[in-house]
């Protein structure tokens, strides 16, 4: 459970800072790729301050606790190829390939290739 939080968590914040690229004025592609990278340190060092957390359990925890920092390891790593490897491929496989693409819907909502201006008047 706490790792599924934490994998929603990291798309939570990927989308986010899309969204914020976004609104920025930046175009779709531009903005998928700005999203990512700004997003990326944030998401690797919430991992890995759970990751030492999780060697520490293991190292001087005994049974179930060992069992839980493996299960809580194993959850962290597949946690990071989810958020970063296969969301960004599914988001670049439906838009990556689009030249003209004024607007990108994220959260239910469109938001167009605008100004910061234009988007806090509307």
């Amino acid at each position: 459970v706490l790792t599924v939080g934490m994998s929603v968590d990291a798309n939570v914040l990927i989308f986010e800072r899309i969204r914020e690229e976004l609104g920025n004025g930046n175009t779709p592609q531009a903005s998928i790729r700005a999203g990512w990278d700004k997003a990326f340190t944030t998401i690797l060092d919430s991992n890995v301050t759970t990751l030492i957390a999780a060697i520490v359990l293991f190292m001087y925890g005994t049974g179930p606790i060992k069992g839980f920092a493996v299960t809580l390891s194993i959850g962290i790593f597949t946690s990071m190829f989810t958020a970063i490897l296969v969301t960004r491929a599914l988001v670049n496989l439906v838009y990556g390939s689009r030249t003209n693409l004024k607007k990108l819907s994220i959260g239910g909502s469109q938001v167009q290739n605008q100004t910061v201006a234009s988007l806090t008047r509307a």
